[in-house]
């Protein structure tokens, strides 16, 4: 296969999910505008691909996901509001974001699977590689973590999925890779399976929430589309598989810290990280915390 020439330019957010494990405050706002600290959940995972190099950003919304649209959007009174009363600090943190990015916007009308969502975006991204982020999994890392996966993608001239070891007894939550490492940190992938019990889990190398792939992607997921799951749903997994008897795919185990905020253990556990990377709140949130009781973990006593 001739090497990959084409960059990395755009990222997909599919971002139409419901949002029920947080219920009732994910009723009449998206899961996505939920707060790490003072920014929201999918602020993260944009800002991680603006660092990137990556300056489209493609989201796949749904019903009730207007608040992610305007969140990105240009606020003329809000920044004539914060301009006349001199809050200049501010008003470059909100222009910061929209001013960098190019952004576009997919409707999910049914909720058909992560797939689907990456299907619907074909259109819009196109014959060149793209990455898909999952704006649950909010990843600190230096590098960020789509740059260290750009990295190796180009290396590798293949799609490369980000994965991580997680505890055999939780394998049934996460896409399992069977593989071999190439390089520290760096796996060919034999196989990989949805969501498998943990007899059946080929290892514990789960598929996190980062993915760089290449546009002969689309087709394995049409062809998947013409065979869901028992679900109903078009799972990526099953598209990756299909495009896996044609070329190498990579997983990379990210170097960074990833907090699940898709659940409530994680988000809490997301806040209390962030608020502690945070030098205006550090002291005295650690200071709180030993209130209670309760010490920061060693790697953020800094």
């Amino acid at each position: 296969m001739a090497a990959m020439t084409a960059r990395v330019r755009k990222a997909v957010f599919p971002v139409a999910g419901l949002g029920t494990r947080f219920l009732p405050a994910t009723k009449a706002q998206p899961k996505e505008m939920l707060p790490l600290v003072d920014k929201p959940i999918i602020q993260y995972g944009v800002e991680e691909a603006l660092a990137s190099g990556l300056n489209d950003i493609v989201l796949v919304t749904g019903r009730g996901k207007n608040a992610i649209e305007d969140h990105f959007d240009v606020s003329i009174e809000l920044e004539s509001f914060l301009e006349a009363r001199g809050k200049t600090a501010q008003l470059a943190e909100i222009r910061k974001i929209s001013n960098l990015m190019n952004i576009a916007y997919v409707r999910q009308g049914e909720p058909l699977g992560l797939g689907h969502a990456v299907l619907l975006t074909r259109p819009l991204v196109g014959d060149e590689p793209f990455a898909v982020v999952l704006a649950d999994d909010v990843i600190d890392a230096n590098p960020p973590a789509l740059r260290q996966m750009i990295d190796v993608f180009e290396e590798m001239d293949g799609p490369v999925l980000a994965i991580e070891e997680v505890p055999h007894e939780n394998v049934s939550a996460y896409g399992i890779i069977d593989a071999e490492e190439v390089r520290p940190g760096v796996y060919r992938i034999r196989d990989m399976v949805e969501k498998p019990s943990r007899e059946e889990a080929p290892s514990n190398l789960a598929i996190i929430g980062r993915y760089v792939l290449t546009p002969d992607i689309f087709p394995k997921l049409q062809e998947t589309a013409q065979e869901k799951d028992r679900t109903g749903e078009i799972q990526l997994t099953n598209g990756l598989r299909r495009l896996l008897k044609d070329r190498a795919i990579y997983g990379y185990r990210i170097d960074g810290m990833r907090h699940d905020t898709g659940n409530k253990l994680g988000f809490l556990q997301a806040v209390v990280y962030f608020a502690l990377r945070r030098p205006d709140l550090a002291e005295p949130f650690r200071e709180y915390l030993r209130g209670l009781g309760l010490d920061a973990p060693a790697e953020l006593r800094r």
